[in-house]
Formats: C-alpha cells, sequence, structure tokens
C-alpha cells in the first residue's frame, strides 16, 4: 500500500527520482485498484443499487480492459453517478509539474512549459500532488460546443501579451480534453454533441493525441474517457456518428430498477426531507409501495412516450411531496404528529406531470388527468396484495368481505374525505362506514391503530377502482358514494340483494 503522507511531501523531480516512485497509465489505475478493491470485497460502485447482476459487472469488465466506455441508456438510470464514482478507483494522489495546466508527468513532461522548466532546473525542477478529486473533467454536451472548448484553439491575447507569433506553440489556449489529460473525462449526452465536433474525437480516442489549427503537435495524452448517450437521442435530436461509436471499446446499457423493492430502496436513498423537530410524520409501506407502483405503471402506459423513460426522479420527488402533502395538513390543523393517508396522493401531481413524457393520447388527456389515471392503475395492482381481488368474488355472494360495505354505500349513504381534514374528524368519518374497520382486523391482524385508519381508507379507493363503488373528486379532497346513486331509484331491498354496489362509476 502507497504511503502518501511521505510521497506528498516531497517537492523536487531529484527526491521523487529518489523516493522510487513509478508513475502509471490512468487506465492502468483504475485496472489495479479496482482488482485490489475486488480482491477485498469492497464495494465499488457505492450507493447504485439495482446493478448488481448487470451494470456493474460490466463496467468491471470494461475496467479490467482498458476500455473507453459509454453508457446508453434512459434519463434517470443513474449513468453519470457512475461515471462519477470512478474517482475512487484512481490513486489517491500523483506528482504533476508544478504550475503545469496539463498536469504533466514529471517524468514525462507533455507540455512546452513542463519540458523547458524541468531541461532548465533538472532535479530541481518543483513538483507538486494533485488529489483524485481533482483528477475528474465533465462536460456536458450541447449544440453549442466548439472544437476551442474541448480541444483548444490560438490566443490572440496570450500572443500578444508574450510578443510570440503564432507559429510559437504557446500561444495556443487548451480546451478541457487536454487539461483533462491523466484524469477522467466524461461527456454527458454524447449525441447532442454536433457530428462534426465528434470528429475531432476521433484521434484522442485512437491514437491518444490532439490537433489544434495548423499547429504539428502531438500531445500523447492520458484519458479515460466515460460517454453517457440516451437510446431517444439517436432519433430525436442527433446521433452518434459511427466512426466514434466504433472507437469507444465497451458500451453498457442502464435499465430501470427491475423489481418495487428495489425501486423503493433507490428513493429512500435519495430522498431529501427538511428536518423538523416539531413535527413528527410517518409514512407507510403502503403509501410507499403505491408510489413505486405508480412509476412501473408509467413506464407501461399507453400514454407515456416508453422511449422518452420514466425516470427514478419522479418516485424521489412525489416522496417528497408526499410527505410535505402530510406535513401541511398537520400544520394547518396544529397537530404534532401524522401518518401518511391515501388522500395525501393528490400532492404528488405536481411531482409526476412534470416527470412523464405523453405521447398523443396522453396529449389529449392531459398531464393531470394522465397522473389520477396512473394513480388508480397503481392502487388496483396493490390493492390485491393488502384484500381479497374483488374480481375473483362474488359480489352477491354471502362469503363477499365487502358485502356489508358496498351495501350500506348502496342504501344511498356517502362519505366525504377532505385531504386536510383533522385526524379526529378523519377517524370518525371512516368509523360510519359498517364493516370497514371489521374488515381490515380480519386480513391485517396486530397493527397500529394509525395503519388501520390508513387501511380503511384504502379499502375505498381500491373498491372504487374495482367497480364496487362511486369515487369523485371533490374541491379539496373525495367523496365515496354507490355507483348508480342519482341514476336509479330502486327500493332499498331491491337495491341491496340484487344490484350490491353497481357498475357505474361516476
Amino acid at each position: 500500500m502507497t504511503n502518501y503522507k511521505k510521497l506528498i511531501q516531497i517537492s523536487t523531480l531529484g527526491q521523487l527520482k529518489a523516493s522510487g516512485y513509478q508513475s502509471r497509465k490512468v487506465k492502468d489505475e483504475l485496472r489495479s485498484n479496482l482488482i485490489g478493491k475486488m480482491k477485498k470485497g469492497e464495494r465499488v460502485f457505492k450507493g447504485v443499487i439495482g446493478y448488481d447482476e448487470t451494470v456493474i459487472p460490466d463496467m468491471e469488465r470494461a475496467l479490467l480492459s482498458r476500455h473507453n466506455i459509454i453508457l446508453l441508456g434512459l434519463r434517470g438510470q443513474a449513468k453519470t453517478r457512475i461515471a462519477r464514482q470512478m474517482v475512487e478507483l484512481l490513486d489517491e494522489y500523483i506528482p504533476i509539474v508544478k504550475g503545469s495546466e496539463l498536469n504533466d508527468d514529471p517524468f514525462q513532461p507533455l507540455s512546452r512549459y513542463g519540458r523547458d522548466l524541468i531541461a532548465e532546473q533538472g532535479d530541481d525542477a518543483p513538483i507538486d500532488w494533485i488529489h483524485r478529486s481533482e483528477r475528474y473533467a465533465e462536460k456536458l454536451a450541447t449544440p453549442d460546443v466548439t472544437v476551442a472548448d474541448l480541444i483548444g484553439d490560438v490566443d490572440p491575447i496570450k500572443a500578444a501579451t508574450l510578443k510570440l507569433p503564432y507559429s510559437d506553440e504557446r500561444v495556443l489556449h487548451f480546451g478541457i480534453v487536454p487539461r483533462s489529460h491523466r484524469a477522467l473525462f466524461v461527456i454527458n449526452e454524447l449525441p447532442d454533441l454536433q457530428a462534426r465536433i465528434q470528429v475531432a474525437l476521433f484521434n484522442i480516442l485512437q491514437e491518444g493525441d490532439i490537433q489544434i489549427r495548423g499547429f504539428k503537435l502531438r500531445l500523447p495524452l492520458d484519458i479515460q474517457f466515460i460517454f453517457t448517450a440516451n437510446p431517444e437521442d439517436y432519433t430525436n435530436r442527433g446521433s452518434i456518428v459511427t466512426p466514434l461509436k466504433d472507437r469507444i471499446e465497451s458500451q453498457i446499457l442502464t435499465h430501470y430498477p427491475k423489481s418495487r423493492e428495489i425501486s423503493s430502496q433507490i428513493t429512500s436513498q435519495e430522498v431529501r426531507l427538511a428536518d423538523s423537530t416539531e413535527i413528527s410524520i410517518e409514512i407507510d409501506q403502503l403509501s410507499r409501495d403505491l408510489l413505486e407502483q405508480l412509476a412501473i405503471e408509467a413506464r407501461a402506459s399507453e400514454y407515456v412516450d416508453e422511449k422518452s423513460g420514466v425516470s427514478a426522479r419522479l418516485t424521489i420527488t412525489a416522496y417528497e411531496n408526499l410527505h410535505s402533502a402530510c406535513e401541511r395538513r398537520l400544520i394547518l390543523n396544529k397537530e404534532s404528529t401524522g401518518y401518511s393517508r391515501i388522500g395525501d396522493l393528490v400532492g404528488i401531481i405536481p411531482a409526476i406531470t412534470g416527470k412523464v413524457e405523453l405521447v398523443y393520447e396522453g396529449e389529449q388527456e392531459g398531464p393531470a388527468m394522465v397522473a389520477q389515471k396512473l394513480i388508480s392503475k397503481a392502487m388496483r395492482t396493490v390493492f390485491g396484495e393488502y384484500f381479497p381481488d374483488p374480481d375473483r368474488i362474488k359480489r352477491n355472494s354471502p362469503e363477499n368481505p365487502y358485502r356489508e360495505i358496498t351495501k350500506w354505500f348502496g342504501r344511498g349513504h356517502s362519505l366525504d374525505l377532505l385531504s386536510d381534514m383533522d385526524e379526529q374528524t378523519y377517524r370518525q368519518n371512516l368509523r360510519q362506514v359498517p364493516g370497514l374497520q371489521k374488515l381490515v382486523s380480519k386480513y391485517h391482524k396486530r397493527i397500529s391503530e394509525a395503519k388501520q385508519f390508513l387501511l380503511m381508507e384504502f379499502v375505498l379507493h381500491g373498491l372504487a377502482e374495482y367497480s364496487l363503488l362511486g369515487k369523485a373528486g371533490l374541491e379539496s379532497g373525495t367523496q365515496f358514494k354507490d355507483l348508480l346513486s342519482g341514476m336509479l331509484s330502486m327500493p332499498e331491498e331491491e337495491d341491496d340483494e340484487e344490484w350490491g354496489g353497481g357498475y357505474y362509476e361516476k
């Protein structure tokens, strides 16, 4: 193990030679340090969840092969996070020629400045040490990026200040790529880079050198390239030119979480909630399940553009909005503790509408209506995991566990649950529905009182999604009633026995 505490005390080239230090290529650093971590059983990419059997093994193989890499996947799939995590595989410190703008290796200086300094001072040439955190550069590809930005150009002001002719290489101003010598360089959204700019990267990837204007300049750059791209970009906004794709050795496909549990772990890790000493809020697992299922439904929805994808940021921001909806309710009612409700889901709609790209049919429905439909689908899917599937039960059968509830609404009763209702009123209203509390107690024993009322509310929403109850949106809440209410006037006995909950949803 390298003792960097002693190494970073070295300040001249002669001392560095005497120490026996040997520099190595950046890809060799990554490979060697990766092998060390793998042998110790250490996690290489911390905070990246759901890729243990897919993306991470591909990344490890690419790094062992010393490849430049492109991460290809839809938005919100941790591509940039993976790229940034690679910094931890670099050596902690490396020496450079002091004052060098290109991170010159003291043993093999790259720039004119570095070569001249060592030629002039020899073993007395000063060196400096840079931490691995300084060896990372990132550029977002946008249509306005130029070759000068990436590679460099002649600087007339430098030429005038130093009184140098344009033929002298010291008048060059280097771009971000040569300044990333002996480091990691990331280009995000590569297809957005204009084709003529992508061509400028050919030599760097294959031969490791650059060309600036008419200079006979060869800089053997040592860079680990990581590119990211969205498949949508290939058709909608741009493309990666074929010769450039051919020069990127490893293409690694990312993906969305393959299970609700993995998605929930990502959400829990990424949410950022404000600390509060005055209010205590608990978000139940049911609410979390609904949020994660909502994202799954969105990715399969006929209203959402499949090519655009649904970012993991949807569930993260939705969770934060759900927490804030509960917090707002508690503040308004001057309550210090609170439990999530199904009604709080109305607060996540703004987090959904900005995160999904709609197709034509979705635009016709409108973003808010699509969000409501996604919430409804999530409820229907999750309901069967908590209670018996209503579709598999004969509605008028004595064994139907929902019969007592639907009969009560069938007699003309209705129930209003307002979004900002205080806890006492909320519970009183739910207790009005006969059989509701008994149903929850039958299928969910030994649960807290707060969760019991949450499940009671969930039963009403679930029955509405299965067309056993009617559900109508109020200005600030939801009203539950019989499906046939307002359409047919029938004797109470006939309504109870023949129609059950009815089949019309308002």
